[in-house]
């Protein structure tokens, strides 16, 4: 009779191993995550109408107020879209990666298009655009004061939200520059790269590089958005 030798196992080394290795992977596919939403979000925000929709309301009212608002639009815009992205990962993972390389190469080919074709004062432009709306969503504000009655004249005439009726972060300037910028980032490019980033790359890595770019874009709006809106140029 003849026995196959067997080498003897050891169970314990492999599996250390393999652990080692998982995690490894796990982190760098975090960071790689992290890495690519930050920079293409810096790229993106700056200079788009979210970020002038920051620095117009924070040079008229209070900063901190105007980026809550505008930080919490952002944070759960971020979150939804990469729960949006994740969900398709229930398709072969070779099929989402084809297409979500082909969406990048669309989404780039377009904006050099826009660039191309670009006037020298896009910046300008967007600028007014953003200044307009939110001098009709003050006038519907002012509206809506008037109508409340006269709970409000004691107040005085200005745009100043009196303190004691008004919780700090709930106030009407907060309600305004979450709206603002919610409804200017929905559908905008920075939402559809998040998507397609999150359905090829760490979920969780995608969410806090987007939310850290999208805080970084807009604290520069906050604390000097006119000044660096000048220096930038939307075309380059």
């Amino acid at each position: 009779l003849f026995f196959p030798l067997q080498k003897p196992s050891s169970p314990v080394a492999p599996v250390h191993v393999v652990n080692e290795e998982s995690a490894d992977k796990t982190n760098l596919g975090f960071i790689h995550a992290f890495v690519a939403a930050i920079s293409v979000i810096i790229v993106s925000e700056l200079g788009d109408k979210t970020f002038f929709i920051a620095a117009i309301m924070a040079m008229r009212y209070n900063r901190l107020t105007v980026l809550a608002g505008a930080m919490l639009a952002l944070g759960l815009m971020t979150c939804l879209s990469v729960l949006f992205g994740y969900a398709t990962t229930v398709i072969p993972r070779v099929y989402t990666y084809y297409v979500s390389t082909a969406l990048f190469a669309i989404f780039g080919i377009r904006m050099l298009r826009e660039g191309l074709k670009m006037s020298p004062d896009e910046g300008q432009e967007e600028l007014e655009e953003v200044q307009a709306e939110i001098k009709k969503k003050d006038e519907e504000l002012q509206r809506t004061k008037l109508l409340n009655g006269p709970g409000d004249v004691e107040s005085g005439p200005g745009t100043t939200i009196p303190q004691k009726k008004w919780l700090h972060f709930i106030s009407p300037i907060f309600v305004q520059a979450f709206t603002l910028t919610f409804l200017a980032e929905w559908g905008d490019r920075s939402q559809l790269t998040t998507i397609v980033l999150a359905a090829r790359e760490d979920p969780y890595g995608v969410a806090v590089g987007g939310t850290v770019g999208h805080c970084l874009c807009t604290g520069l709006a906050v604390i000097g958005g006119r000044m660096i809106a000048q220096k930038i140029s939307v075309r380059t």
